[in-house]
């Protein structure tokens, strides 16, 4: 199905960082929609996604003069103190059509020019490596949260089929972890995964964050409930991992290999 896309002309793209984001200043989303549709994603439950004619996945809203934008934005909120950006809360800035129009690029350029203090870059694509040049002139102030829900292919088709897959994902993070850009995975949404996640996530990264859907979907799991998500756990016989605590088991499998201090539950995982 063709994506639609459209062009908007915002006047702002810094807004002020307000519940599990109230650790920024600001959050940061270079686009409207989001391709990857991920069945779990608690934008389906927003307004932008409610009110929109068509389905969540299949419509993106292109942000013109983004990066011009966020300079003047820059400069003003640095002068009233520290600026700590979220990019981003409810896209992905590196989705598919980020390829062509290069908005997230363009604003990573930007903050070159005018660091903020703090960059969270939060990501399902491997297409993040293209702008290792820019983020590396960012140097510690920014850190790349690439999502990992699991280790499983089939689980990942399974629950995002137009995601990147997690092969590609891993290898992003190798070239982040060669590179020296800081980085995490976010295993957000926690999904079902093997025993074997721990040992193959250990010599990416020294940080990982642990979430699941009543932590993080920001209404303790009522958006979750009102996707029909568990049915997609029922289909697969996994019922046991779509509950409260089936997180603790990932954690202590995680443990086995990385220190305490690498592990981050839900928002710790997040904040700057």
């Amino acid at each position: 199905m063709k994506t639609e896309l459209r062009y908007t002309a915002p006047k702002t793209l810094l807004n002020k960082g307000t519940g599990f984001l109230s650790g920024y200043s600001h959050s940061l989303n270079p686009y409207t929609g989001c391709t990857f549709g991920c069945s779990y994603c608690y934008v389906r439950q927003m307004p932008v996604s409610l009110f929109r004619d068509a389905d969540w996945g299949q419509w993106v809203d292109i942000k013109r003069d983004a990066a011009a934008i966020v300079s003047k934005q820059l400069e003003r909120a640095k002068k009233k103190g520290p600026v700590t950006i979220f990019m981003s809360s409810s896209t992905d800035p590196y989705q598919p059509i980020e390829y062509k129009e290069r908005i997230t690029r363009s604003i990573l350029e930007a903050m070159v020019d005018q660091p903020p203090d703090f960059l969270l870059l939060q990501t399902r694509s491997p297409l993040v490596v293209r702008d290792i040049d820019l983020l590396s002139q960012l140097g510690k102030s920014v850190r790349v949260s690439m999502t990992v829900e699991t280790d499983r292919e089939d689980i990942r088709k399974h629950f995002t089929p137009s995601a990147p897959p997690i092969p590609a994902r891993l290898k992003a993070l190798k070239q982040l972890n060669e590179a020296n850009i800081p980085a995490q995975a976010s295993i957000a949404p926690m999904l079902p995964s093997s025993e074997q996640f721990a040992a193959l996530l250990r010599p990416l990264v020294r940080r990982v964050c642990i979430d699941d859907y009543f932590m993080g979907d920001g209404s303790g799991g009522k958006r979750t409930k009102n996707l029909k998500i568990q049915a997609l756990y029922e289909e697969l016989g996994l019922e046991e991992w779509y509950q409260p605590g089936a997180y603790k088991m990932v954690y202590e499998r995680m443990k086995a290999i990385f220190a305490e201090n690498e592990l981050f539950i839900s928002q710790k995982g997040f904040e700057p």
